[in-house]
């Protein structure tokens, strides 16, 4: 189905999860996406079906020895034929490869070249490896997760490349959008240490206004209440009762009117420099029933509640199904699989959710039908271990 992105071309050369999931993005978008593996495979296939699968489906794929002369011809051939190009090696590796932008920018003007890496093209530790805990760790994020007496605690889910593939899609939608009214491509610049920065940036400029550091608060954010997880007799619930209207709705749901005549609640300010008496009759409210009765009581008054869910719970939400954030499909090589939804949903443009595709599955369609090479050369090329 037709896509906002239709008549882009992307060339993926991304591995892992940052670079590959923007390649993604754009793919959901309507782009053809052409995923660049190494001859046998990327890497990350050895990751499991689901992790390969799950940043990869919808693409074209393509093996390329990048590591020798003829690979890198090849790769030039294609560059005049799309309009990005998304890579994630070090800095400076395509440089070395004689692929930096400068040499792409010569073969095709209009060339948007996204760069994701650990810490930026510039800075002091550009040359460093990094992952998502990394990123994590540095920005003060891992550090700033947990209760207060206890260790820096990692977010279990990739929220650093998550986000970071999320600023290079935004990136790379600008860069398009400029290159329609002016003809030129340029070099965009995402890291994964930047995305850290961006989710503490809060913490970091209250520290630097004040020279106090701001500690650890667990569940809660700090600063208002109620907000925290609470438990009940099955299971744990988030409630988050803020506003003032929100609070009065919270305090007759729950049958306790009282409270709204207390002057320790009597204001935002009041209620978050009392969190900890808050936080007990709410926990003593909670504790006598049901994740589901508390859920369905909130709720009908209106005030912000969720279950906390397992994953096991989670996965069977209908709500995640009605809204096709999960899809099932077929991997030729590894059998039935899950992979993620369409995130935007467009009423003219909605796009559709590609197969998993082999390694190299699209080289006699991307080598000869858009290059225009015989299909004794890709045999030639085969031999020779170039794809």
């Amino acid at each position: 189905m037709a896509g906002c992105l239709d008549g882009i071309r992307v060339l993926d050369l991304g591995r892992y999860q940052a670079g590959p999931r923007c390649a993604m993005l754009l793919g959901d978008l309507g782009a053809e996406v052409i995923k660049v593996e190494a001859p046998g495979g990327d890497e990350s296939r050895g990751l499991g079906r689901v992790y390969w699968a799950a940043y990869n489906r919808g693409k074209k794929s393509i093996t390329l020895n990048l590591r020798c002369e003829k690979g890198k011809a090849v790769l030039k051939e294609l560059v005049p034929r799309v309009d990005m190009l998304l890579q994630n090696f070090r800095p400076g590796v395509m440089d070395a490869m004689g692929l930096g932008y400068q040499t792409l920018h010569q073969l095709n003007p209009g060339l948007i070249m996204i760069n994701v890496s650990g810490f930026g093209q510039v800075g002091p530790y550009r040359h460093r490896p990094a992952y998502d805990p990394i990123g994590q760790a540095m920005s003060g994020l891992m550090s700033f997760t947990g209760f207060p007496d206890g260790p820096p605690v990692m977010t279990n889910s990739p929220i650093i490349d998550r986000i970071t593939a999320l600023h290079a899609t935004i990136g790379a939608l600008a860069a398009l959008h400029r290159r329609d009214m002016t003809g030129q491509g340029q070099s965009l610049d995402v890291c994964l240490l930047d995305t850290g920065f961006t989710l503490m940036e809060i913490p970091i400029a209250q520290y630097l206004l004040t020279g106090k550091e701001p500690q650890r608060r667990g569940n809660s954010p700090g600063g208002i209440a109620p907000s925290n997880a609470y438990r009940a007799r099955d299971g744990w619930v988030y409630i988050l009762a803020v506003p003032q209207d929100m609070w009065a709705r919270f305090c007759r749901g729950i049958g306790r009117e009282d409270l709204l005549s207390d002057p320790r609640f009597a204001s935002i300010a009041d209620r978050a420099a009392h969190a900890e008496a808050i936080d007990t009759l709410v926990s003593a409210w909670v504790q006598e029933k049901t994740v589901a009765e508390v859920v369905a009581i909130l709720e009908r008054a209106e005030v912000p509640v969720a279950p906390v869910q397992t994953i096991a719970q989670a996965a069977h939400d209908p709500h995640l199904w009605e809204r096709k954030m999960l899809v099932e499909l077929d991997d030729a090589e590894n059998g039935r699989t899950f992979v993620p939804g369409l995130t935007i949903k467009f009423s003219d443009t909605p796009g559709n959710i590609g197969p998993i595709p082999r390694p190299g599955e699209h080289n006699e369609e991307i080598y000869c039908t858009l290059l225009g090479h015989s299909r004794e050369e890709l045999a030639a090329w085969r031999a020779e271990g170039i794809i």
